[in-house]
């Protein structure tokens, strides 16, 4: 038997707030999510930005989520000797 896990990336968006997702610390600002890898268990992330300024901030945030996105939309590898 065979069998696929897919993660997909999930996301809440606030309209609102242009710094959802955002985190400044000293200056700098990170990226903040949370990922769940079971049912049961959940982890807070915390990327580095590596910038001072919030527009960069706001598009590389944006470009992080769209390869989440990109990548949670690609089929499944096949697995090299897998049995169906």
């Amino acid at each position: 038997m065979s069998h696929n896990i897919i993660t997909l990336a999930s996301l809440r968006i606030s309209e609102a707030n242009p710094n959802h997702h955002l985190w400044n610390n000293n200056g700098t600002w990170f990226l903040h999510y949370t990922v769940y890898p079971t049912p049961f268990t959940k982890e807070r992330i915390r990327r580095s930005l590596g910038t001072k300024d919030v527009n960069l901030a706001r598009e590389r945030r944006d470009q992080f989520f769209a390869h989440l996105a990109k990548q949670s939309s690609a089929p499944a590898p096949v697995l090299a000797g897998a049995v169906a």
